[in-house]
């Protein structure tokens, strides 16, 4: 039997508003709906849609919170987000819609080097 391919979704560039948020939200579920194993990275800017009360209304959409809720749901439950960038922004771990672990330098790269496919969005 042939080892699953583990993917990891890095959603790094993305304000909480834009079209792309939701469409890697709907890319995590939709690999995880097929059995894929996937994990996801916020960093960068893509911390921000970790923060309650987010608003889309400006891009005509659902806030993105009630999906992000789902992921463990789907099986999406390696969630992590980049202590640098929490840090930059002033922000905390725990205040977040979702449960995230703060990972430093040293495990992304471990992260990145343990899974066979990265997406950055």
């Amino acid at each position: 039997m042939e080892p699953e391919l583990r993917s990891l979704l890095v959603i790094s560039r993305q304000p909480p508003t834009s079209i792309a948020a939701r469409e890697a939200l709907d890319l995590a579920l939709a690999a995880a709906a097929f059995g894929v194993p996937v994990s996801m990275l916020f960093m960068d800017a893509g911390v921000l849609q970790l923060l309650p009360g987010q608003e889309s209304t400006l891009i005509e959409q659902k806030p993105v919170a009630s999906n992000l809720q789902a992921l463990p749901m789907f099986g999406v439950e390696d969630l992590f987000v980049c202590h640098h960038s929490l840090a930059e922004r002033g922000l905390q771990p725990g205040r977040f819609v979702l449960n995230c672990k703060a990972v430093d330098s040293s495990e992304i790269a471990t992260l990145l080097e343990h899974h066979d496919q990265v997406v950055t969005l």
